[in-house]
């Protein structure tokens, strides 16, 4: 690598990043601007119509945020001319040519002057329009790897994706693209871009014909992405748009340095800048959400699962050190799976007992002050199980709610409608995440623990940026750290 500096390495750097409005994205560069103040500039790409707009959702939905309170506090009064210096608001969208910067001269100084691209911009509701999700997470790849060709001085293009890119396979599953060989077969004989487009935009016109209202939009391009990842053998429209992500960019890429980090499911942070800072629900969080509340009575799950997660501070310093140690190589596909269900299993059995725990000791308190008694709750190993407990408890009462509705004039109508609705929606959540809470998969992490090593041996400050998930003690890191972050960062406001 001939670098045995990290900071040496990032000094005076121009870094594009995409998807900085994100939870990955503002970690990267509260971390960056934090342990190397000199690096030259970060071009945060914002979906903004003009640079005042920009500028204000960065300092709003960026540099405004907790996260930045230690960065804040070491440059105190000098903290806004710091910013202003070093970072730079982009209004763009990867969904279009040249990401959507409009500005000639603007466009030419960022062919001359970008070094490194950080590619996190991606939609990750499982349940995501097909339109929106194909536009950013498939064509947009293609868009940032079109403007990364333009980049005269490039060294490194990171791509972001997701190790459940491999969709419902089992066993072990390696750091490749062998999950995804039979859709590339398949593709020599068609047109995916052409023809995933075409049905989109007929889709489109069909409810545009009949005046459909925006719900019944949403709702049917919800429908048809998860219809169209299943054709194509992905359990939903998320995981399948970013595979094909994956396979435009494994196809196209010609001799560009690219690094592909598929992280497992990304979780508060674990120690910097500070431990739980957390920002929105990420996959196992709606369930800690609704049984703190007592809202979830029965749950979905294998126990003996393992739950593959990975703090995103880690996270964030496995994609600094891969930068690092792969800028200018162009050989070969090099993928990282970022997690710790190889090395630091922790199972569901587990997850469950630390949450009971938690809240059986720091109960949640209801709109009247009254703490919420948690039980254990029912846990179903089949979606078959599921399905019948559900029959039972909630759709047989359903239907005689829709009887006596009948019965007495539609006078049950908005309670029997509202009732259904809700059902509807759980049975949907339960079907979308049905692949990830019986998920019989484990990562091998062999390239990402090859780059820690190497790390070690190479790297005079790699303590600053530890990735090792075995240092992880999960009962302490779930009942000390995540919960109380939830709580705080999310949860209560």
């Amino acid at each position: 690598m001939g670098l045995d500096s990290i900071l040496g390495y990032l000094q005076n750097k121009t870094i594009l990043i995409t998807g900085a409005t994100g939870f990955l994205g503002m970690v990267f560069v509260e971390k960056i601007l934090r342990v190397q103040p000199n690096v030259k500039k970060l071009y945060l790409l914002v979906r903004a119509s003009d640079t005042k707009s920009a500028t204000h959702r960065m300092q709003d939905e960026i540099i405004g945020k907790e996260l930045f309170r230690v960065l804040r506090e070491k440059w105190r009064t000098d903290f806004d001319s710091f910013i202003s210096e070093k970072v730079v608001a982009l209004p763009g969208d990867v969904t279009f040519e040249n990401l959507g910067v409009k500005e000639p001269r603007l466009m030419e100084e960022l062919y001359n002057e970008i070094q490194i691209i950080f590619n996190s911009a991606a939609t990750t509701n499982f349940d995501e329009r097909y339109d929106i999700s194909l536009a950013v997470n498939t064509f947009g790849v293609l868009q940032v790897l079109s403007f990364a060709n333009k980049c005269f001085k490039l060294q490194i293009l990171l791509h972001v994706s997701t190790a459940y890119v491999c969709g419902e396979r089992a066993g072990l599953i390696l750091e490749d693209s062998s999950s995804m060989d039979k859709m590339v077969k398949e593709m020599g004989n068609f047109d995916f871009e052409a023809v995933e487009k075409g049905l989109v935009q007929e889709k489109l016109n069909e409810l545009k014909a009949i005046d459909a209202s925006e719900e019944v939009v949403t709702n049917t391009m919800k429908d048809f992405g998860i219809k169209r990842a299943r054709l194509y053998g992905w359990p939903n429209t998320y995981v399948f748009t970013k595979a094909m992500g994956e396979i435009f960019l494994q196809r196209s890429k010609d001799n560009l340095p690219l690094v592909v980090v598929r992280p497992t499911i990304v979780t508060s942070t674990y120690k910097e800048p500070f431990s739980g800072w957390i920002q929105g629900f990420r996959t196992i969080d709606s369930v800690i959400a609704g049984y703190c509340k007592g809202k979830l009575t029965c749950l979905l799950v294998d126990p003996a699962r393992v739950l593959d997660m990975i703090p995103v501070d880690m996270l964030v310093n496995s994609i600094i050190i891969a930068m690092v140690a792969n800028a200018n190589q162009s050989s070969g596909n090099i993928i990282y799976h970022v997690g710790s269900s190889l090395r630091n299993p922790l199972n569901f059995f587990q997850m469950h007992n630390f949450i009971f725990q938690y809240f059986t000791k720091n109960p949640w308190l209801d709109k009247d002050g009254k703490p919420v008694i948690v039980t254990k709750g029912t846990v179903l190993t089949t979606m078959a199980t599921f399905r019948m407990y559900m029959n039972i408890r909630y759709m047989l009462p359903l239907k005689g709610l829709k009887f006596m509705n009948k019965a007495f004039g539609q006078y049950f109508q908005e309670i029997y409608v509202n009732y259904s609705r809700k059902l509807n929606l759980v049975m949907r959540l339960v079907e979308l995440y049905e692949p990830y809470m019986l998920f019989k998969g484990i990562f091998d992490d062999t390239n990402t623990e090859k780059l820690w090593r190497t790390a070690r041996d190479s790297f005079i400050e790699v303590e600053s940026f530890n990735f090792d998930a075995t240092c992880i003690d999960w009962e302490e890191y779930i009942m000390h750290t995540h919960i109380p972050g939830l709580l705080k960062h999310v949860l209560i406001k």
